[in-house]
This record gives structure tokens, C-alpha cells and sequence, in this order.
């Protein structure tokens, strides 16, 4: 099916996957950037935001276990643009919340949608991404991640600007969901129909069934990626949600310098999966793994036990170089055999947003008895782990030597 696309059709395809991929990380930090205001109109306590929050969770791994199906039966394009208008429709109900009188519950609602939404996407995205590397015979998926951060820091930029220009939360989330909704409308028409849909024509084989689908989950080669891309998952999802702290309280530096130090950490990890593509097409898969497992324990030692900001900054972009390519290239990994894609991506995003919504919880309940600096050896292990089980990356009938693409 997609062989047949000329050059000038394949590029249109990666820049508007580029976009999708930046579309859910914009529509993300529009979110963050008003959960304060939204805080502050509910009159909730950080309890009751943590419960309310949650339905964004709930919503994501519904999204991520349903993708599969989805993606075999309509194909990655209707997936995508469906989960687009979808989390953009959730953005619409949490902006109504300050309308309506069930606040609460309306923010946790619109959240479940929101994150249903992202969570299809999420995966349909990483499965057109996938082929998209097949048919250019590069390694992209890096690259189209360093595009959702682009997308998140531009969200975080107009969440700035508009509460400084005094723009409502109604307004401001309508807003940004209405520019999703039409930039995917405009880029439909670029993406090829049917990226991971089962059919049998595609493959010479008869499609997955719903069962054969789940079972990738018992597969050792899928279950190995799980765990490389669950131990650098819980690596950026840990910084994501605690870096500023252990900065400030582990060193006793200002909440500017702890989030300096986040920024440092953002920065670092997008630069590394800027330049990922090339990386991996010169040295392959697990010999970039490894060295990225070895700069994120590198820089986490540096963080546990440095006695200065100035080390344990070098040691957070160290952290922050060696989180960027485990998700990506699990999921390139995951995607080497055109059958089952969708539900071996799926499996894998799966895994890594799990150690995302889960692993920090986790590390602030430890963190709590013996200090968040301490409590980081647990990202530390994770990371040690998918380090040692980063050769279950290669690709399918590859040697030892081989890179990504020259089987």
C-alpha cells in the first residue's frame, strides 16, 4: 500500500505527522497552563484536584487499550483525526466547567474525554510514524517526538500569553481547541488511508483477530521492549513531575532555580530527539540505547549525590540527554512487523504511559519517607534495567552489527 507513494507524497505525509505530532502536546500544556484558574474557580483542594485530574488518566489507558482495535479495523488516519476532534471536544466541556454548576464533575468528565482522545491518537500517531520510517528508510520517530515537545513549549508560550492578556479559561480552551480541530482538517488529506489496518491483502497473511491482537502482550520480545521503554518512561515521567522539588529541596534553591532546572532538563531531551534520527541511522538501535541508558544513570548519580546546583544541573541535562530515545525507539522497535503493528505499539505505549501516570505517584510516596533525592534510586534501577534489555530492539533478522534500517 504505501510503496506506491512517490517521494513528494511521502513528505507531505512526515510533515503532517510532524503536526499531529505536536497537535496533543499543544492541546496538553493548554491544559496545564490553566489548571490554577480552574483550581481557583472550583474552589478545590490539591486533593480534590488530584481526584479530578485523574480522570485524565482514566481516559488515557482506556484510549491506549483501545487503539489497537481501532487502528486494525479503520486505520491509523481515522484514528488519529478522530482522537483530535475527540480531545479537542474534551478541552470544550472542561472549559465550560466555570459555566456549569457540577464543576468538578464536568473538569473530570471533559479530562476522561480529553485523554480518551489522546490516548487513540497517541498510538495511531506512533504507528503512522513507524511506517512513515519504512517507506523513507530513516529513523524519524525521534524527530516526530522532539515535535511534541516543540508542540507543548508553543502551548505553554500562548497559555502565558493569554492569561496575561486577561483571557478567560472559557475562551482561551475553546480557542485552542478550535485550532486543533481545523489543522486537522487541513492535513487529513496528506496522511494515507488504512497505515495498520489488518487486511489480508497487505501482508499475504490472514489479519489479526481481536485475540491474536492481545496476545502480543505474552510475546518476549515485545514484553523486553515494554520493560526498556517502562524504564525510561518512569526516567522522563519522574523529572516531569518531580524535578523542580528534588531541586529545591534536595539542594535549597529557589522554586526559579528548581524550575530553571526543569527547563534545563526539557531542553536537554529535546535536542537529543532532534538529532536522534541520525544518531540512530549511524550507530543503530541498542548502541544508542545503551549510551543513552548510561547519560541518564551518569546524570542521576550526579543529581543523588552531587554537593552543588552547578553539578547537579550537569547532571540533570546528563538525565535529560539519556530520557530522550526510550520511548521513541521502543515504539520504532515495536513496529518492525507491518502485522500486528498496531496492537505491539499499542502494547508498548501502553507500558511506557503506565510508568508515566503511575511511577511518579510512586516515587512521592517513597520520597516522602526518605527524601526525594534518595527515593530517584528507583528511577535509577529502572533505568540500569533497560539498559541490560536494550537488545531486544533490534530489528527483526538483524545481526548484532546491524543499524536500523540495513538489515
Amino acid at each position: 500500500m504505501k510503496h506506491s507513494l512517490s517521494s513528494r507524497q511521502i513528505q507531505q505525509w512526515r510533515m503532517a505527522i510532524y503536526i499531529i505530532f505536536a497537535l496533543p502536546g499543544f492541546a496538553m500544556a493548554t491544559w496545564v497552563s490553566r489548571t490554577p484558574a480552574i483550581r481557583d474557580t472550583l474552589g478545590a483542594t490539591i486533593a480534590e484536584m488530584g481526584w479530578i485530574i485523574f480522570g485524565l488518566a482514566v481516559g488515557s489507558i482506556i484510549g491506549l487499550l483501545s487503539a489497537s482495535h481501532l487502528i486494525a479495523s479503520r486505520g491509523g488516519r481515522f484514528v488519529m483525526m478522530t482522537g483530535l476532534v475527540v480531545s479537542a471536544a474534551g478541552l470544550g466541556i472542561v472549559a465550560m466547567s466555570g459555566i456549569w454548576l457540577t464543576g468538578g464533575i464536568t473538569v473530570f468528565l471533559g479530562l476522561a474525554v480529553f485523554g480518551f482522545g489522546n490516548g487513540i491518537c497517541d498510538v495511531a500517531m506512533n504507528v503512522e510514524g513507524t511506517a512513515i520510517e519504512r517507506a523513507a528508510q530513516k529513523s524519524l520517530l525521534t524527530g516526530f517526538h522532539a515535535a511534541y515537545s516543540l508542540g507543548t513549549l508553543v502551548g505553554a508560550v500562548a497559555g502565558s500569553a493569554a492569561i496575561q492578556a486577561g483571557l478567560s479559561v472559557v475562551v482561551h480552551l475553546s480557542l485552542a481547541a478550535v485550532v486543533v480541530v481545523l489543522c486537522a482538517a487541513y492535513i487529513y488529506r496528506f496522511v494515507p488511508a488504512g497505515t495498520g489496518q489488518e487486511r489480508a491483502a497487505d501482508s499475504g497473511e490472514p489479519p489479526m483477530t481481536a485475540r491474536e491482537r492481545m496476545a502480543v502482550w505474552k510475546e518476549p520480545r515485545t514484553i523486553l521492549i515494554g520493560i526498556v521503554v517502562l524504564g525510561m518512561s518512569f526516567a522522563e515521567g519522574s523529572a516531569n513531575d518531580w524535578l523542580p522539588l528534588v531541586i529545591v529541596d534536595g539542594y535549597h534553591v529557589s522554586p526559579a532555580m528548581g524550575s530553571f532546572a526543569f527547563g534545563l532538563f526539557v531542553a536537554a531531551m529535546t535536542i537529543a530527539r532532534a538529532a536522534g534520527g541520525r544518531l540512530l541511522d549511524r550507530f543503530g538501535r541498542v548502541t544508542v540505547l545503551r549510551a543513552s541508558a548510561l547519560s541518564a544513570i551518569a546524570g542521576l548519580l550526579i543529581v543523588i549525590t552531587g554537593q552543588s546546583f552547578t553539578a547537579a544541573a550537569i547532571g540533570v541535562v546528563l538525565w535529560g540527554f539519556g530520557s530522550a530515545f526510550g520511548f521513541p525507539v521502543g515504539l520504532s522497535a515495536a513496529g518492525d512487523d507491518p502485522r500486528g503493528v498496531a496492537a505491539r505499539v499499542g502494547a508498548v505505549s501502553t507500558a511506557g504511559y503506565a510508568a508515566s501516570l503511575v511511577g511518579p505517584p510512586i516515587l512521592g510516596v517513597v520520597g516522602d519517607s526518605i527524601g526525594l533525592l534518595r527515593a530517584l534510586i528507583i528511577v535509577l534501577i529502572g533505568v540500569v534495567a533497560a539498559g541490560l534489555l536494550s537488545h531486544a530492539t533490534r530489528p527483526i533478522g538483524a545481526r548484532a552489527e546491524d543499524t536500523n534500517f540495513k538489515a
